[in-house]
């Protein structure tokens, strides 16, 4: 009977806890493994995209580990799904969309960008090559169905707002949730969408096949400059702003493992970045189309992980021309980011440089966020 007592308790205090979590009641603190290792659950959405690929990278380059850190690393098709399993508590980080913070913050989630890794979206939006001579410009989307990731993904931001800027509303439109890589290729081919937006490389192999072309580029940032009207910072490490409070040092040594990693990517070509990543990455378009693909867009990534000075005024104009938990409300958008982290992470490693036997980015303090 006691031994009864005593699980019924204990099942009790787990689903508590659990209940807490999932209604983000409380960051968690980052647990340790059995070497001391700080464990963080970060999950992407798309890993094997080359708009994600610094995360693979540190990992491939060991400059998680070289920090302290057990970085696990989980994959989901749609950034939109992986911000919702790290708000229910099943992820810790999110390595995907800036403008994810914006629209969070509109609905009341306190979410923070803490290192920027693209000064680019990366994105194309692609049209179908039968449907080419008809559909050339967003103008022509009216009564089209436009692929993305998933609803409420980035690429449907994107993708809605080039629309809404050419006179075409949200509602003349169908956005058709077809993912990434494969699915988004299929989808194309079983001409279950007209136009869609995708990355690399799933870009290139609809280029080789023949099945679509590109209609607007944002994989350079002139491309996006004159597509949005400014830049875009894209792809990022977010968490829940109170797991940053509650995690400093952990954050800081995440960020300056990514701050290395971008480092890392300005000194070294395509072909060597290429070499550092998972075969699987390329086995579906081979090494030599990934490489050139990558040599193509490479100036997309951040060299620096700050972000840019008109960046969130941008992501905020393009949130505010379409999106209904955005638009008509004041957002304060400095509560969206932080480059407190990458500062210090950026002085640790120009110590480094000047001689001192420091680690590239490690340092003795966390850094207090401030904005």
């Amino acid at each position: 009977m006691a031994r009864t007592s005593r699980l019924a308790a204990a099942c009790c205090t787990a689903l508590a806890l659990c209940l807490s979590g999932c209604a983000g009641g409380g960051a968690r603190t980052a647990p340790e493994n059995a070497s001391g290792e700080a464990t963080v659950r970060i999950m992407v959405g798309g890993i094997d995209k080359q708009i994600y690929l610094p995360l693979m990278l540190a990992q491939r380059l060991g400059y998680f580990r070289a920090q302290g850190i057990d970085a696990v690393l989980s994959d989901e098709p749609a950034g939109v799904d992986a911000e919702t399993d790290m708000l229910a508590g099943q992820q810790d980080a999110v390595v995907g969309f800036y403008d994810h913070t914006i629209d969070l913050l509109s609905k009341g989630k306190s979410i923070e960008s803490v290192v920027q890794l693209l000064q680019a979206p990366g994105e194309v939006e692609m049209v179908r090559s039968d449907e080419a001579s008809d559909v050339r410009s967003p103008a022509d989307f009216k009564g089209r169905k436009l692929g993305v990731t998933g609803l409420g993904s980035s690429t449907n931001f994107l993708t809605e707002y080039l629309a809404s800027k050419d006179g075409v509303k949200p509602s003349d439109t169908t956005s058709v949730a077809v993912g990434a890589g494969s699915t988004f290729v299929a989808a194309m081919r079983n001409q279950q969408i007209d136009a869609g937006m995708t990355t690399e490389p799933t870009i290139s192999v609809l280029e080789s096949e023949g099945l679509a072309k590109p209609l607007v580029d944002l994989r350079t940032a002139q491309g996006t400059r004159a597509a949005l009207g400014g830049t875009y910072p894209a792809s990022c490490l977010y968490l829940t702003t109170a797991y940053v409070k509650k995690n400093p040092q952990v954050v800081q040594k995440l960020v300056n493992a990514l701050v290395d990693t971008l480092q890392w990517i300005q000194s070294h070509s395509a072909a060597q970045i290429t070499d550092k990543m998972p075969a699987a990455y390329y086995a579906g378009v081979g090494k030599a189309v990934y490489t050139a693909a990558l040599a193509e867009e490479k100036g997309m990534y951040s060299p620096t992980g700050l972000m840019p000075a008109d960046g969130p005024r941008t992501v905020l104009g393009v949130l505010s021309a379409w999106d209904p938990t955005v638009k008509g409300h004041s957002v304060d958008v400095s509560k969206t980011y932080t480059d407190a982290f990458v500062r210090k992470a950026t002085k640790a490693g120009a110590s480094t440089k000047a001689g001192t036997s420091m680690k590239p980015g490690t340092s003795t303090k966390a850094a207090t966020p401030t904005r």
